[in-house]
């Protein structure tokens, strides 16, 4: 037996590793409607900050209500992110948000991803 035992065991998976290097998160939470949906969009902006390839998770797990004012700022940052050679992946599971994409003609875009971990892996 070492005097000096080594790391303990991690007890939970680990999140992404912050090499999320290229990627951010914003995350939202309680109503956003078009009194509330700007500092969403002011977020979305300061994490597209700079130059180079970004992908962007944007978690909404925590919204209580959206409305269609959440579509422009959205799409915005996924513009801005293709452009760059990245993408934008939204956590949600409401299926009042899922609707919304629904209506927005905008569900094969930003299909809903249960958690940063699984928008960061990719299977929807």
């Amino acid at each position: 037996m070492s005097p000096h035992p080594g790391p303990p065991e991690p007890t939970e998976q680990p999140l992404p590793p912050a090499l999320f290097e290229h990627c951010r998160v914003v995350r939202a939470d309680g109503e956003l409607d078009l009194t509330t949906v700007e500092p969403l969009a002011r977020a979305l902006r300061r994490a597209r900050a700079g130059t180079g390839r970004l992908c962007l998770i944007v978690d909404l797990s925590e919204v209580t209500f959206a409305d269609g004012s959440i579509l422009g700022p959205l799409s915005e940052a996924w513009t801005d992110c293709r452009a760059r050679r990245g993408w934008v992946r939204v956590v949600y599971t409401s299926p009042a948000t899922r609707l919304l994409f629904r209506a927005g003609g905008l569900i094969d875009r930003f299909p809903g991803y249960a958690s940063a971990q699984d928008a960061w892996q990719g299977p929807t």
